[in-house]
């Protein structure tokens, strides 16, 4: 009898940990990906869009909503694997198309956070499916701690968009980067709203981060670090491909279409948008790059 008692007591201790744990569902939503302990994706591949999420024992920290109906579908994937309160819904940048569906997680209690950079776009630049969000931060980095986990906020400065924001998990050695890397895809049409020669530095930026593994907002979901080094080895390879066309003589607007670079032909999108990225880094550089700060003006402080 002693030995059904202590069982019974073993089967009930288990029962209580789960019920107390913030993970309380054992079948996550479809297009939910669990990176870590308490670490998520989410991101329907026929939309391109991919988010993340941590849950915590005191609440969940959501980043990036896109528009309205991922944002459905990510708080549908949080609550499959967690029903603890939404804390915190996070941005990474200005643009519409990634700023959206931020009403979802209000209604939810979440406190909603941009950089000032973009805060201050979003105020002056308003859309039916975009929620002003609650705060704003400004600075390089901003670190927020929830029930132990700890997320760093790291602003770049110029490369894309406004208030472009990196996000790194310390303990899990791990990030969460938009728009500034999309694995084996080359850059997106025509380039829009991208400083170049600050964006490589970004990008050097991001390598000297320590963490092992990177999820992204578009293409492949989950890489490394080697995947933002081939981002920014393409673009430093394009750009010596085009000088190369400079010093044989040829007519600069003869390049675009004679640039090609082996190296790559299997990345995604390479028939359809090398010649207008070709065009981009072209002009970036018979211009001059476009609007210009000093680099030093985003050295990072840590």
């Amino acid at each position: 009898m002693s030995h059904l008692n202590a069982y019974s007591r073993s089967v009930m201790l288990i029962f209580c940990l789960l019920l107390m744990s913030p993970l309380v569902s054992a079948s996550m939503a479809e297009h939910t990906q669990k990176l870590a302990e308490h670490v998520y994706s989410y991101g329907d591949p026929a939309a391109g869009y991919t988010s993340m999420f941590i849950v915590t024992a005191d609440g969940v920290i959501v980043i990036e909503p896109v528009n309205s109906k991922h944002a459905k579908g990510l708080l549908k994937a949080i609550r499959s694997v967690s029903q603890q309160p939404i804390r915190y819904l996070l941005h990474s940048h200005n643009h519409w198309d990634h700023a959206g569906g931020g009403q979802v997680f209000r209604d939810e209690g979440a406190t909603i956070i941009a950089h000032v950079e973009a805060y201050e776009w979003m105020q002056a630049n308003p859309h039916k499916d975009m929620a002003l969000p609650d705060e704003s931060w400004s600075g390089n980095k901003k670190t927020i701690v929830l029930a132990g986990t700890r997320l760093e906020l790291h602003y770049l400065g110029m490369n894309h968009g406004l208030g472009m924001t990196v996000f790194r998990l310390p303990k899990q050695k791990m990030v969460y980067i938009a728009d500034i890397v999309t694995p084996e895809r080359l850059l997106f049409t025509i380039v829009p709203d991208f400083n170049i020669k600050q964006w490589i530095r970004s990008l050097k930026d991001i390598e000297a981060m320590d963490f092992t593994t990177a999820i992204f907002s578009h293409g492949r979901a989950v890489g490394s670090k080697k995947d933002i080094r081939a981002n920014r080895e393409f673009i430093e390879d394009l750009r010596a491909a085009i000088h190369t066309e400079f010093k044989k003589g040829t007519p600069p607007f003869s390049i675009p279409d004679l640039v090609r670079l082996p190296k790559y032909q299997h990345w995604a999108m390479y028939d359809e948008w090398l010649s207008m990225n070709a065009w981009r880094l072209l002009l970036d550089d018979h211009m001059g790059p476009f609007p210009w700060r000093p680099a030093h003006a985003y050295e990072m402080k840590h």
